[in-house]
């Protein structure tokens, strides 16, 4: 097989494409030819510190959190896939590939309609949204959520589930093309953050729980204008790991904040969220009420430039990468 490697700690360059095995398959799992991977802020993280611990392998050395392809092998004790599934599935790496290994459970058919590019930009955000919103923070309908960065791949994804799901929406962007596509497609009340101070925008507004990536000064900002018994989800601190927060705030309105890392999760716990998002989410994809936004594809081999691109945050939506067979 063919996938990106990457050859050291560093910038996009160090990403080349490689001839590589494949390993021996699993009884648990699925041979996927790999029509189309995700591009993840997290995969920047694993290039730039290859060597770190994390999910299910020991070293993630080919990056890539989500794939879409077709099954070309199952493994012995695997039964509810079979040879010529299209599928979408979450990795805890080893997605810029033309081939991968995927444990069966984490593994969800293509809904229908959708391609293989628009597949391949489902499992990473849907999962993390879920995990965080519904299951950590347990938003329910009638309540308020803001998504910081509404326009990254969580943030397009998770307004679009949380409106379906009968959630009031906001969130926070950096541009006023930007801010135009959150308009145009009517997925939240909205402010660019750059000209408006979001505290101050959203002081008003009924805010029961808040997905932020930023940290840094934001912290105590999100903390001063959520609802009493209001949630604080944390799954990147961008700005900074540390931040300074005033205790009484979170005290006298009895808040939680919490967080978490997808990646490094049990088996056990991917397979329920994709239980979850298979009963609940999956049905809104088939319909069409939701759809992920592909903003750029590029060939496998330019992922140095999907990455790139990536840490320039100018995009909308997801880059995907496209293996040539």
């Amino acid at each position: 097989m063919k996938a990106i490697y990457i050859t050291q700690a560093g910038g996009p360059d160090v990403l080349q494409l490689q001839d590589l095995e494949l390993p021996v398959l699993e009884p648990n799992e699925v041979r996927i030819a790999v029509k189309a991977s995700g591009v993840n802020r997290s995969d920047i993280l694993t290039r730039q510190n290859p060597d770190a611990y994390g999910g299910d392998t020991p070293k993630a050395q080919i990056p890539g959190l989500e794939v879409s392809g077709t099954i070309t092998a199952v493994g012995a004790s695997v039964e509810n896939f079979k040879i010529g599934d299209a599928v979408c599935a979450l990795v805890a790496g080893g997605g810029y590939a033309t081939h991968i290994h995927v444990d069966a459970r984490l593994c969800l058919p293509i809904p229908k309609g959708l391609s293989f590019v628009e597949a391949a930009a489902l499992p990473e955000v849907i999962f993390t949204v879920w995990f965080n919103v519904f299951q950590q923070a347990k938003a329910v309908k009638g309540e308020g959520l803001l998504i910081h960065g509404g326009t990254s791949g969580i943030g397009v994804m998770g307004l679009q589930i949380a409106k379906a799901l009968g959630l009031q929406t906001y969130t926070t962007v950096g541009t006023q093309e930007k801010v135009h596509f959150i308009e145009k497609h009517a997925l939240a009340k909205v402010i660019n953050y750059k000209e408006t101070d979001f505290e101050q925008a959203f002081s008003e507004e009924k805010i029961d729980v808040i997905l932020d990536m930023v940290g840094g000064d934001y912290t105590q900002k999100n903390l001063n204008i959520l609802q009493k018994n209001g949630r604080l989800v944390h799954i990147n601190g961008m700005k900074s790991l540390t931040p300074t927060i005033n205790l009484w705030t979170v005290m006298s309105k009895q808040l939680i904040i919490t967080g978490s890392l997808l990646k490094p999760q049990s088996i056990s716990v991917k397979k329920q969220i994709a239980e979850e998002v298979a009963q609940t989410v999956w049905p809104l994809l088939a319909s069409g009420e939701i759809k992920p936004e592909v903003y750029r594809v590029y060939p496998l081999e330019e992922a140095a430039q999907a990455h790139q691109l990536m840490e320039d945050s100018d995009h909308i939506g997801k880059i995907i990468l496209e293996p040539q067979h």
